[in-house]
C-alpha cells in the first residue's frame, strides 16, 4: 500500500469517527426532547415551568 492510500484511509477513518460522535450527540438531543415532551404531556415537572398558579392543573370533568 502506498503512502497516499494509507493517509487517505486514516483520514477517512477519522472522519467516520467524528460523524459517529455527531450522530450520537443528535440522538441524545432527540431523546432528551422526546422525554421533555412526554413529561410535559404527563404533567410532571410543573414546578420548573414559568407558568402562573393554576395553569395546567387537573380539570374536573365529572359534572
Amino acid at each position: 500500500m502506498d503512502m497516499m492510500a494509507m493517509v487517505s484511509s486514516m483520514l477517512a477513518m477519522k472522519a467516520a469517527g467524528t460523524q459517529g460522535q455527531i450522530a450520537a450527540s443528535f440522538i441524545k438531543q432527540n431523546a432528551d426532547a422526546e422525554k421533555s415532551a412526554v413529561m410535559t404531556l404527563l404533567g410532571a415537572g410543573q414546578n420548573s415551568a414559568n407558568l402562573g398558579a393554576g395553569v395546567g392543573g387537573n380539570l374536573d370533568v365529572s359534572a
